[in-house]
């Protein structure tokens, strides 16, 4: 079969194509074919090794040498003691420790997976999870958006703020959206009722108070962002700066303590569950998977290489032709 593979941490020029064995299910796993891939910040950090945190599975070259952690595809067999999924069921989810997806066959024991509903695509199926968990959980369930509450959305435009624009939309929030000058309308188009430019405006300086901040790329000390936000807001730190990092963990709680503002550091966890609840969103049609571009596999290099420039809309999917893709 085929894999894209890396031997040591850089740009996506280190990327490689290679053929390699098929994996066999092991007793509890499933094998799955696969239709299609999303790219997420966990591709990106994991290929680069920054932040320093994307180097735990190995500090001088990579631990895991096959990127991609959103999935699609097909039950091809599955383990003698796994009951869970069958040959031919369609399947979507998360790769257990946000890699190995990136290949045309792959193992796993399915627990972060589900069933692909019959009325998405493979593309978007592959589009939500990783991205769709973390909005879910940054503006339902542990950011608890409401009516008429003030949302911003830093890196609004793309992976998971696509999906975070669109979900605090219909909790009834005011939201504004930061990215780069080519979002600014692919911002407005998912329902933003601001945006920035984060080219000519820092939303730290705006004057501007906020009951939440969903920050997927942090880059502000936690003394700027804790500025914009109003009595009882919350701040959540997705991504970005280590400096950010520790400063919310070290500074965190003092300022919860002084000023009654939150500042977190937003754990998503991989699980079924909230998979589940934001494909129900876009089964509903309450939120569309905003996809950039489609990529075939043998543009590996360039679907990762737009994603790295930071200027895709949405999602950057790679699909693997087995078939066709529907």
């Amino acid at each position: 079969m085929k894999a894209i593979v890396f031997e040591k941490y850089g740009p996506p020029d280190v990327l490689e194509m290679i053929k390699m064995a098929r994996p066999e299910p092991e007793d509890d796993e499933v094998l799955i074919r696969i239709h299609a891939v999303s790219l997420n910040g966990s591709d990106r950090e994991l290929l680069s090794g920054k932040p320093l945190y994307a180097r735990i599975g190995g500090l001088l070259k990579p631990g895991q040498t096959i990127p991609g952690s959103d999935i699609a595809g097909q039950v091809e067999s599955v383990g003698e003691s796994h009951k869970e999924f069958k040959p031919g069921d369609e399947v979507f989810g998360e790769m257990p420790g946000y890699n190995g997806g990136l290949a045309e066959y792959v193992t796993t024991h399915g627990k972060t997976l589900t069933l692909k509903p019959a009325g998405l695509t493979f593309e978007q199926a592959a589009a939500i999870p990783q991205a769709g968990s973390i909005a879910l959980r940054g503006i339902l369930d542990k950011g608890k958006a409401k009516p008429g509450q003030k949302v911003l959305i830093n890196g609004a435009g793309g992976s998971a703020g696509s999906y975070a624009i669109q979900l605090a939309k219909l909790c009834g929030a005011e939201v504004t959206g930061v990215d780069n000058t080519g979002k600014l309308d692919f911002m407005r188009s998912l329902g933003a009722d601001k945006v920035i430019d984060y080219s000519r405006e820092e939303f730290t300086n705006s004057g501007e108070k906020y009951d939440l901040i969903l920050d997927l790329i942090a880059r502000h000390s936690v003394i700027a962002c804790r500025k914009t936000l109003r009595p009882n807001g919350t701040y959540f730190f997705v991504g970005g700066s280590m400096t950010v990092m520790f400063q919310i963990l070290l500074m965190g709680p003092l300022i919860r303590w002084t000023t009654n503002r939150n500042l977190r550091i937003l754990m998503v966890p991989q699980n079924r569950k909230d998979l589940i609840s934001i494909t129900e969103f876009c089964e509903a049609g309450d939120i569309v998977p905003a996809i950039d571009r489609v990529y075939p596999l043998s543009d590996f290099q360039e679907a990762f290489q737009h994603f790295a420039e930071g200027n895709a809309k949405g999602k950057v999917v790679i699909t693997l032709g087995h078939g066709g893709i529907t």
